[in-house]
């Protein structure tokens, strides 16, 4: 019987003790995923290299196996201020902090230590791939027109691929997203002037590498280097002047509110960006843009961006 592509189910979990998986469930683990990809056995061929009398290959050895998947899930809060939305495990396995304020909050900041790690599990149509002890990468994505989207990339030590009936996903803690618009996304700042948008994005900048020694396996974040990426209507540079600002390095505040409802509302902020030379002016429905580039800046530490959900 051939085998549907389509049929996916994805899970992700904390794990509480690296590489071991916390027992996943469609119940409480379930990911409303799309665009998901998987590469299930990355790695490097260690060559023999026997020199013989006739020609042809030598055998090779696969070492350093892992896994690697990339995915797409919609940036949307859990609909009640104070409760941690179904994509939270995904983010705290990117080196980044949880912190919940009962009623009222749910914030995300990069952290420099403690990172936490994730089993994550796709089946596809009755065959599981299980990344444990998995670490990633996450871009915050906001395009006009567009659903706001978290794509993730994340790398896990290899587990073989089995046969295992799928889980019935409980989708309950994904809500209904809105796309970017004006009335949707009320709030677009630099240096606490408004601007109008046509795209942004946050890139988290993990360098995630695995580290496959004797006595240990573990996929670990060794640094990051944020970026911060937009486009925006031009304006007379009398108004705002991003050349000057690259020029003096100057570090401005960036703001995006995505949402307007109580339990639905999204702010990214940058407290400090530091302006990079902007390319070349672009042209979009007869009206000129500024394709801008920033560099967000910590001041007392894991404080470059937050991610608060209200």
């Amino acid at each position: 019987m051939a085998l549907r592509y389509r049929e996916k189910v994805l899970l992700a979990g904390i794990e509480t003790t690296y590489g071991i998986d916390p027992t996943l469930t469609g119940v409480a683990n379930a990911i409303y995923a799309h665009d998901i990809s998987i590469q299930p056995m990355q790695g490097q061929d260690v060559d023999r290299g026997h020199e013989t009398p006739w020609l042809g290959n030598a055998a090779m050895i696969p070492a350093d196996l892992h896994m690697v998947m990339t995915f797409k899930v919609e940036l949307v809060p859990s609909g009640t201020a104070g409760t941690v939305p179904g994509w939270g495990p995904l983010m705290r396995a990117c080196g980044v902090a949880e912190t919940i304020v009962v009623g009222t909050s749910v914030t995300y900041n990069p952290v420099t230590d403690g990172h936490e790690s994730a089993t994550i599990t796709l089946n596809i149509a009755g065959i599981l791939y299980k990344l444990i002890g998995a670490r990633g990468n996450c871009e915050v994505v906001k395009n006009a027109s567009g659903i706001p989207q978290l794509e993730f990339t994340f790398t896990g030590l290899w587990t073989k691929p089995v046969d295992q009936a799928k889980p019935t996903p409980d989708y309950s803690a994904f809500q209904a997203p809105l796309v970017v618009s004006k009335v949707n996304t009320p709030t677009l700042t630099i240096d606490g002037a408004s601007f109008v948008g046509r795209n942004f994005k946050l890139a988290m900048g993990n360098q995630v590498e695995g580290r496959f020694l004797i006595g240990a396996e573990e996929i670990v974040i060794v640094d990051r280097a944020e970026t911060l990426e937009m486009q925006i209507e031009a304006t007379p540079i009398a108004t705002f002047d991003p050349y000057a600002a690259a020029r003096d390095g100057t570090a401005l505040a960036v703001q995006i509110v995505h949402g307007t409802q109580a339990g639905a509302i999204a702010t990214l902020a940058v407290p400090q960006a530091q302006m990079q030379r902007p390319d070349s002016p672009t042209e979009a429905q007869g009206i000129v843009e500024w394709p801008l580039r920033m560099l967000p800046l910590p001041d007392t530490g894991n404080d470059q961006w937050t991610l608060t959900l209200t």
